[in-house]
């Protein structure tokens, strides 16, 4: 029976050019070099994830996370890559940016209910935030948006799950 490894990155160390692996719950944390233990910078631009490092992240983020649903053929999507990078840049260390390719991942899509895109959710504790969600266009600053989540939905099995108004 196959296991899977946890999702971790490779952030390479501008001292002395280790590669040092960096955990899911970690991403937004600066850390150490294990070689010559020079700080590493939080995760400062955005993470292309499929399925399952999606639900890691959004897991074990201590940090909100704005994850970016977007496809290769979207124009839209295109013009918004710049203004998500940026994103990163400006929230290193106090928040996430993921993006998804509803091509590659169409079940994230359908579960979250994505009909256009570009489009964007705040994920915070495990759970989305219905008052950050957003489609095109790309609103300029998220540090403008009031977000509150509750915690994680219960009744779902601990999977993140997108507010609905009523």
């Amino acid at each position: 029976m196959p296991t899977t490894e946890p999702f971790a990155i490779l952030a390479t160390c501008d001292s002395c050019g280790a590669r040092n692996r960096i955990p899911a719950a970690r991403l937004a944390d600066q850390g150490r070099c294990g070689a010559c233990k020079a700080a590493l910078r939080a995760v400062r631009r955005p993470r292309e994830v499929d399925e399952s490092a999606f639900a890691e992240v959004i897991r074990s983020a201590r940090v909100p996370v704005l994850v970016d649903f977007w496809a290769s053929w979207c124009g839209p999507c295109r013009m918004a890559a710049p203004e998500v990078e940026k994103l990163a840049r400006v929230a290193e260390g106090e928040a996430l940016v993921l993006k998804v390719n509803t091509e590659s991942n169409p079940n994230l899509a359908a579960r979250y209910e994505i009909r256009s895109i570009p489009a964007f959710l705040v994920f915070r504790d495990g759970a989305g935030c219905n008052a950050a969600r957003r489609s095109h266009p790309m609103p300029r600053c998220a540090s403008g948006w009031n977000i509150r989540a509750p915690k994680r939905d219960e009744t779902n099995s601990g999977e993140p799950s997108v507010l609905r108004d009523t």
